[in-house]
């Protein structure tokens, strides 16, 4: 079989790209080795980890309305149920996929495609192929990434789990280690928490979220200190041993000793799943990472060959993979375009969420530059105070000379959503006064944006920053 564009891959990345060229008039096949369309993102990632993280905030906003004088009774958790409304969300989009892949005349092979050469892939495994081996004119590389587990953690046991297994939710440990205190341990963490587990989270660094600002950081540990049975900072495990009915873990650092759990899950980062493609049998590169090599237009060294999204290079986002499918495909559609992104947003899903856009604090300290810091903390929100999370922080990193938004961070109640207009800001080059003065509805959390700006130019009247008529903007 001839394809003139191969998309090796069926996740966010992938099926952007492939249904963007068949709406360009290319002949697109994806080879898949999943049964189903939609990556890890939505069969064992992003979607159902959202959904038990929806499942989660409910529990958690249902005990927080006893302030308000409303008592519900303790939850009755049917894992069963929870499992099969979670597949049925997965089965809806997966098969809205293949049913827009269907409309646009996309071939799917379910299969595992290997290199043969530049032009040529040999596929294995595909119970559905109709034949072994496609010759394509260009291929959009878009495997994606495994999470990590180091061989000592790989007990021959299911009581230690990667992401994949924990998204299971196999059933509720009465303890559970999270080792790892990046997005995906607390936000899996966050679920068995608020659903009943003992949750004791290890992190072999001094704070949570590394690469995250620190004051963003500061009220979400707060919140998961009085959540989770344990946070262990700067402590590493040094061990782990199957005990049949449980886990012994040694823990050495900040904390000493040997604990047993019922579960453990491995969250401790994600490999890009470049190798066994026959990537040696083309012009293709690998770093020293793992990651597939490419250019600002997503070309690889073979001029047939392009990648995008977490096999490319950081950050490894779903959303970051949809665009670069797109841009990849509209680079072979002769556009003239290239990846140059002033923001790529980020989101941790736990309770509270935090968001950020462009440079952080820490990043412009690492490299540097001159800027200041705007903070508006939630306290003076009247939203924020009516729904009873007054925990949150809204800030902007501004370029003192232009007064240009360099990036934005918040900490909250939804700031995942609320991240989209920073990130807009940010790409239109606007500065703190074009946010200042664009009007926001109230009384809304988005309104902490435009409050951030205001506390910048001392114009904002909910806390007491005031500028001096002539006065050199102050940070915060």
């Amino acid at each position: 079989m001839h394809t003139q564009l191969l998309v090796l891959g069926g996740g966010p990345g992938g099926y952007a790209a492939a249904f963007l060229a068949a709406d360009f008039g290319m002949r697109v096949t994806i080879v898949d080795e999943q049964p189903k369309l939609g990556g890890v993102c939505l069969i064992k990632g992003c979607i159902p980890s959202k959904a038990l993280l929806h499942v989660a905030k409910v529990i958690s906003e249902s005990r927080d309305m006893a302030e308000w004088g409303v008592a519900f009774a303790e939850p009755k958790i049917d894992v069963e149920a929870m499992r099969a409304r979670k597949l049925k969300i997965i089965d809806t989009l997966s098969g809205g996929l293949k049913n827009l892949a269907k409309r646009r005349n996309v071939e799917i092979v379910h299969a595992r495609g290997v290199f043969e050469d530049s032009t040529r892939m040999r596929l294995e495994r595909g119970e559905s192929a109709a034949y072994n081996c496609i010759t394509f004119e260009h291929c959009i590389i878009a495997t994606g990434s495994s999470p990590t587990m180091p061989k000592a953690f790989a007990l021959d046991t299911d009581r230690v789990m990667d992401s994949t297994g924990a998204l299971e939710l196999r059933d509720v440990p009465a303890r559970l280690l999270v080792v790892g205190g990046g997005y995906i341990g607390l936000e899996m963490g966050t679920v068995y928490a608020e659903l009943g587990s003992k949750v004791t989270v290890v992190e072999m660094t001094d704070g949570l979220l590394p690469g995250a600002d620190r004051d963003l950081v500061k009220p979400l540990a707060k919140r998961l200190g009085e959540k989770f049975e344990n946070l262990y900072l700067g402590t590493k495990v040094a061990g782990m041993t199957d005990k049949g009915n449980a886990i012994e873990v040694a823990f050495e650092g900040a904390k000493t000793g040997v604990e047993s759990f019922d579960r453990v899950l491995v969250a401790i980062g994600r490999r890009p799943n470049s190798g066994g493609l026959g990537l040696e049998n083309t012009r293709a590169r690998i770093d020293e990472q793992g990651f597939i090599v490419t250019d600002d237009r997503r070309y690889t060294d073979d001029p047939h060959l392009l990648a995008i999204g977490d096999v490319a290079g950081q950050p490894m986002l779903a959303h970051k993979a949809a665009h670069e499918g797109k841009l990849a495909v509209e680079v072979l559609a002769g556009e003239p375009v290239v990846f140059d992104k002033a923001a790529i947003p980020a989101v941790v899903f736990t309770d509270p969420e935090i968001a950020w856009a462009g440079i952080t604090e820490e990043q412009a300290k690492r490299e540097g530059r001159e800027f200041k810091v705007s903070l508006y903390p939630w306290g003076a929100s009247g939203r924020a105070m009516a729904v009873g999370r007054t925990d949150g922080l809204t800030k902007m990193i501004v370029d003192p000379q232009t007064e240009r938004i360099l990036g934005v961070g918040i900490v909250g109640s939804g700031a995942g959503e609320l991240i989209a207009e920073a990130v807009l800001a940010i790409e239109m080059g606007c500065t703190v006064r074009d946010v200042a003065e664009s009007i926001h509805p109230h009384p809304t959390l988005s309104e902490t944006v435009g409050f951030s700006a205001e506390a910048y130019l001392g114009t904002a009247t909910e806390i007491y920053k005031p500028r001096r008529r002539g006065a050199v903007s102050e940070s915060t």
